[in-house]
């Protein structure tokens, strides 16, 4: 017997309230994620405002005028031997650092030497270098001031210091400027001169490292598994294992560099080398699923109408398959690249935590990376560093974004609507 359902009343005072109801709830959702997407860039804007703020004095320096008299104070060098690789040696041997100090004091007054970075005499040697005639007069050098002096000078600081500084600035002997050698120097203890291009260039070395290794053999890996590997409880085996090694802790792959490259096979440590490699280890399993996923994405018709006109498998993957799955397969790259290169957890366990003061000349050479560097000057007690971790953080994340852009960039560009 079929039971006789009465119709819905929709304007009756009990629907009307279940509706006020389920509107309420949905506005109640939609201010909860308005909220929540106002927090996160609340958030964010308060990074950037830190960053930006701290960073920013970062990238400039405060420089004092010292008149460096070489007639007055000879420096015994050879000018011939300028051009050699140890004139730098030669230079600091024959005393430039106690030069310097002296005409800091005749110019600035007593404990004027203090006043200038203990490495400022660096300066002077890289001038001579680029011109020996600077040895036969008196020239004028802006050099870099000292860390107390220079957070003086831009923190507008009271006190003793403080009234030095002003009447440096008064004397026109004190200004400001962009500190070019923080893109051009290695790192150092002292502020004043450290700069990131060591760790830079350790980064680029690293990651194209990382490149050339994880990339194809990620991508020819995909290709395997997508068009070839017979579907069976092997390849879901390989396949699960894949996708858990893309979950793993990346210090977990430092542990296995350590054991395999440089205990076993006694790769450079904390080189460009055995990290490009341990970050291709971390890396390819994104390459691999990101790889996997844009080969799906091509319809199954390129592949038969390939086959259809007499293509082979192998040139059905190659000049079909392959090429329009390229955009998917670069930007998953890219994005995994960038990962990598904001790891600093499987770096330490290979080395290159390590205070390297010179820019590495090649892929064995020590080096350190980006992130690394920033780990380490945000441990230093001078207060010179915190601009200098906020300065690096800035370039890092400019780094990172514009990786990520260019990913979106070709995404955009090559994809294909099927």
């Amino acid at each position: 017997m079929n039971r006789q359902t009465a119709p819905t009343d929709w304007k009756g005072s009990v629907m009307q309230n279940r509706i006020a109801k389920r509107y309420a709830a949905e506005r109640r959702f939609k201010l909860f994620g308005l909220g929540a997407v106002l927090l996160s860039g609340a958030f964010l804007a308060f990074l950037l405002f830190v960053m930006v703020g701290n960073g920013a004095r970062g990238f400039t320096y405060t420089h004092v005028a010292v008149p460096v008299d070489f007639k007055a104070m000879p420096l015994t060098i050879d000018t011939a031997r300028l051009g050699d690789a140890d004139a730098n040696q030669m230079i600091a041997n024959a005393g430039l650092a106690d030069i310097v100090a002296f005409a800091a004091d005749e110019a600035l007054g007593d404990g004027g030497s203090a006043l200038i970075s203990e490495n400022a005499w660096k300066e002077v040697r890289s001038a001579i270098i680029d011109d020996p005639e600077l040895l036969g007069g008196k020239t004028v050098f802006d050099l870099p001031a000292s860390s107390e002096v220079d957070i003086a000078a831009k923190d507008g600081a009271k006190g003793a210091l403080g009234a030095t500084v002003a009447k440096l600035k008064a004397d026109g002997k004190l200004g400001t400027g962009i500190h070019w050698p923080f893109f051009k120097n290695a790192d150092a203890t002292d502020p004043a001169v450290a700069g990131i291009w060591g760790a830079l260039k350790g980064s680029i070395l690293t990651i194209f490292i990382a490149f050339i290794i994880a990339f194809p053999t990620g991508v020819l890996a995909a290709l395997y598994l997508e068009e070839y590997a017979a579907k069976n409880r092997w390849t879901d085996l390989i396949e699960v294992s894949i996708n858990n090694l893309a979950a793993v802790p990346s210090i977990i792959f430092g542990l296995l560099a350590l054991a395999v490259f440089i205990n076993w096979f006694g790769i450079c440590q904390a080189s460009p080398l055995v990290g490009g490699l341990t970050l291709a280890l971390m890396t390819m399993p994104v390459i691999v699923i990101a790889s996997r996923n844009a080969i799906k994405s091509v319809p199954p018709s390129i592949r038969d109408a390939a086959l259809g006109v007499g293509a082979s498998p192998v040139q059905v993957v190659f000049h079909h398959v392959l090429p329009l799955a390229l955009p998917g397969i670069l930007t998953g790259t890219i994005i995994g690249m960038a990962r990598a290169l904001g790891e600093t957890a499987p770096l330490l366990l290979v080395g290159m935590r390590a205070f390297i003061g010179d820019v590495p000349g090649g892929i064995c050479s020590p080096s350190t990376v980006l992130p690394m560097q920033i780990f380490l000057w945000s441990d230093e007690v001078d207060r010179g560093f915190v601009e200098k971790t906020s300065a690096a953080i800035i370039v890092l994340l400019i780094v990172l974004l514009s990786m990520n852009a260019f990913a979106i960039y070709l995404r955009n560009k090559f994809e294909q609507r099927w």
